[in-house]
């Protein structure tokens, strides 16, 4: 820690930072003014605008360090996740933007190419920095460029099997790879697993490095024997190395491993990238230590919940209470406990989200029968799979964007040997903030073509408990996607009953035209039907609940009927419900039927508030009804 004399003597503040190249010249006492500039700021940021405040102050010193030491933007920084990148962005001259992250139209939380040349990758989900830094690196080698290629990945990361590919890869390879192994033994909740465990600080950096530097030097004093017994000890350098770091694994990846170190000291940070900088070839792992929430003490005495969090009091630290009713992941959460409560045969898994996903209380109450498996989407799955086969009920809650990454462990093996799996598809539609990443706008698209699959979408949390019941009940697999926040504040019904699959309900009557709308674009299209009905346009409403089977009989008279259909979904409009009921008209030789299909536009949705989102896409109450008028006039 600075002295108060070092903090009166050092002149430069983070105000002073336009780009990296103003850090290069200064001192390390200048440089930790700076690291308190950045956690000030991003602290006193996030309390106004929500975002991920535990992990971005615990990596305040590393960012520091890797743009003092390599030359960035011609060094590459790849960060996995992204999530880690307000210091970051902060030192690479967007200061004066900072207060608009993740603010409509304003600082992406996450790397954008279109923000700085110095975001190298753009990305929001896990595990793909080795891949990418070392496709660079790889292409450098091509074009005899010598410019550095470095992945900063956390431990919780190292638990997905694309990191471990590309790591294999690497070692293969033997490219100039520098990769920043971020050791605080969370992703979003506490890690686990036995690499987490692997991982785990057992000793200090400095004690590992202290006891080595010690018997080296005592081993030189003994002239003639004790040059010998170095070279011995220095040849079972990866024996001795093992039991206190885990070099065993890198270095069998054929990986030059550095560390542990403190990721939180500048002054042993800075000489060791140096070094590595300057003086090792190869693929180089350096592993360093760090604490979330660092420097903020209510996100280091609970890291999980300042991992991304809304606006908060910063004295405090307490959340400002966001309006509105139950969100459906907590419907999700507790019906899953009263299920679990009279059905021993299910259990839950997650893939490291039990808060995000509204499973913290089932691991609370039932703790043998859940299971968080790390940041590893495509075994949660298939590890459902081998439970369905002895007759257990696994539901997997993951949210939709993340799923995409198990697509072909839902086909193969979910839905071909049909086994009894429930996929609880969580942010389904626009999530708000976070964009593009993590916007949950395909999975009507990439699910509803799988067979076997039975596949549903609630109008309200009332409906949600209710199908998540039927799912279980189902003797094969089955889906529901839920949106993110809060739902349409209706009463929960006491006992849960067994909706019968592939039928919908008639919400409303009407002569002049059919509005189907998908999960929570119900209610809009309630309202809208109210609005036509103030114009003299009768509009039935349908509420399919069912994506997968549809409602053939009931969608295909009102369609028939009126003789006009509005589709309303929160998924992309290509590929998604629309298109399955054009599919189901035409396959019904309803081709008179004329037909207008409202969903998000063929290009990848930005970051804000899901309102603004709903209504840019034309799928609020007003768009549906200027689509019902256009409609009536053809």
């Amino acid at each position: 820690m600075l002295t108060t004399n070092t903090i009166e003597t050092a002149s430069t503040r983070l105000q002073d930072i336009q780009s990296p190249a103003d850090l290069r010249n200064l001192t390390i006492a200048e440089l930790d003014i700076i690291a308190g500039d950045l956690r000030d700021t991003i602290i006193s940021t996030v309390s106004q605008t929500g975002g991920h405040l535990a992990p971005c102050l615990g990596v305040v010193e590393l960012t520091l360090a890797l743009h003092y030491v390599f030359n960035t933007p011609q060094d590459k920084l790849i960060w996995d996740v992204g999530h880690q990148t307000y210091a970051h962005k902060l030192l690479t001259g967007r200061q004066k933007q900072f207060h608009t992250l993740r603010q409509y139209k304003g600082l992406s939380g996450f790397p954008k190419f279109k923000e700085s040349k110095y975001d190298a990758f753009e990305t929001g989900h896990s595990s793909t920095s080795i891949s990418a830094a070392l496709g660079m690196a790889s292409a450098k080698d091509i074009k005899k460029d010598k410019n550095k290629v470095i992945a900063i990945i956390g431990d919780g990361s190292m638990t997905a099997g694309m990191a471990f590919e590309a790591l294999n890869q690497a070692g293969h390879l033997d490219k100039n790879l520098i990769i920043i192994l971020n050791d605080n033994e969370m992703s979003i909740s506490e890690n686990v697993g036995a690499m987490s465990s692997f991982l785990s600080r057992q000793l200090t950096s400095k004690t590992v490095r202290r006891m080595r530097k010690h018997i080296s030097t005592r081993l030189k004093e003994l002239h003639g024997v004790g040059d010998r017994f170095l070279n011995v000890l220095k040849k079972s350098e990866e024996n001795i190395k093992s039991f206190f770091t885990p070099a065993m694994l890198f270095e069998a990846l054929k990986f030059y491993y550095i560390g542990p170190i403190s990721g939180h000291d500048l002054e042993d940070l800075i000489p060791t990238l140096e070094n590595i900088r300057d003086n090792v070839d190869g693929p180089v792992l350096v592993h360093v230590l760090t604490k979330k929430g660092w420097g903020y003490p209510p996100a280091e005495k609970n890291p999980g919940n300042y991992h991304g969090l809304g606006p908060f009091d910063i004295e405090t630290g307490v959340p400002i209470p966001s309006s509105g009713s139950i969100s459906y992941t907590e419907v999700f959460g507790n019906t899953l406990c009263k299920i679990a409560g009279t059905n021993p045969n299910v259990v839950a898994i997650s893939a490291a989200m039990p808060a995000g996903t509204g499973l913290t209380r089932f691991s609370q109450e039932f703790p043998d029968r859940f299971f968080d498996v790390g940041i590893a989407e495509q075994h949660a799955v298939t590890f459902a799979a081998g439970m369905a086969t002895e007759g257990i009920r696994p539901v997997v809650a993951i949210y939709s964007s993340f799923f995409q990454r198990a697509l072909d462990q839902i086909i193969h093996d979910v839905c071909l040997p049909n086994l009894p799996v429930t996929l609880a598809i969580d942010r389904g539609g626009v999530v708000g903030d976070d964009g593009p990443t993590h916007h949950g706008v395909f999975d009507i698209s990439f699910l509803r073509f799988i067979p076997n699959l039975t596949y549903m979408a609630p109008k309200d949390e009332n409906e949600l408990q209710h199908m998540l019941h039927s799912a279980i009940s189902l003797p094969g697999p089955a889906a529901i996607r839920y949106p993110r926040g809060s739902g349409e504040d209706i009463a929960l019904d006491k006992e849960l009953v067994t909706l019968e699959t592939g039928k919908g309900e008639l919400l409303r009557e009407g002569k002049d035209i059919l509005l189907l709308p998908i999960g929570n674009r119900v209610y809009p299209a309630l309202r809208a039907a109210e609005g036509l009905k103030k114009l003299g346009i009768d509009a039935a409403v349908i509420n399919p609940r069912f994506i997968r089977p549809l409602d053939k009989e009931l969608i295909c008279h009102w369609a028939d009927k009126t003789g006009r259909v509005v589709t309303v979904e929160d998924n992309s409009e290509h590929g998604g419900f629309g298109s399955l009921v054009l599919e189901l008209l035409s396959m019904n030789k309803l081709f008179a039927v004329k037909t207008h299909l409202l969903g998000h536009p063929d290009h990848f949705i930005e970051h804000g508030p899901q309102k603004t989102l709903w209504k840019n896409s034309k799928l609020d109450s007003p768009s549906i009804i200027n689509a019902a008028m256009e409609l009536m006039k053809i």
